[in-house]
């Protein structure tokens, strides 16, 4: 019985020890000014007015990165230094600057009516959803590697 006993109470701190990270990670309001200054400065530049509803760092003190929601639903992230990860313009277009200019000729003479609404990277690869639902990956090399349809 005591046996027994040991054994349950192992298996329930193992496993609070194995969710620890998990609650380790904590997402917290912020304002824009405790970001990043290279996110600050992608907000001024890229969403000059826009009204911001929330700002907020998500992740432990190892890892952390940045959320950024507008009132008109546009959505923004960035890693740790600020470099944006995540451009999602639900109800409009990613501004053109952002876009690498090899993907923007490609949407431009394949999909000449799509406008690109949410761009994504993740180490130099990209992946962008036009207005028209369709979605395109590149590869660091900004060749095309897949499409969504």
């Amino acid at each position: 019985m005591i046996m027994v006993m040991k054994k349950m109470i192992l298996g329930i701190l193992s496993l609070l020890f194995l969710a620890s990270p998990a609650m380790a990670d904590d997402d917290k309001p912020i304002k824009v000014k405790e970001m990043p200054v290279a996110a600050q400065e992608f907000i001024a530049e890229h969403f000059p007015g826009q009204s911001i509803a929330v700002a907020k760092q998500e992740g432990s003190f190892i890892e952390k990165n940045y959320d950024i929601i507008f009132t008109n639903g546009n959505k923004l992230e960035f890693d740790r230094k600020g470099i944006w990860t995540n451009v999602d313009c639900r109800y409009g277009s990613v501004p053109q600057a952002i876009i690498p200019a090899p993907i923007t000729e490609y949407v431009k003479n394949h999909f000449p009516d799509g406008k690109v609404k949410k761009i994504e990277k993740e180490n130099r690869k990209y992946e962008v959803e036009l207005s028209n639902d369709v979605e395109l990956k590149f590869n660091n090399s900004y060749e095309l590697v897949d499409v969504d349809l």
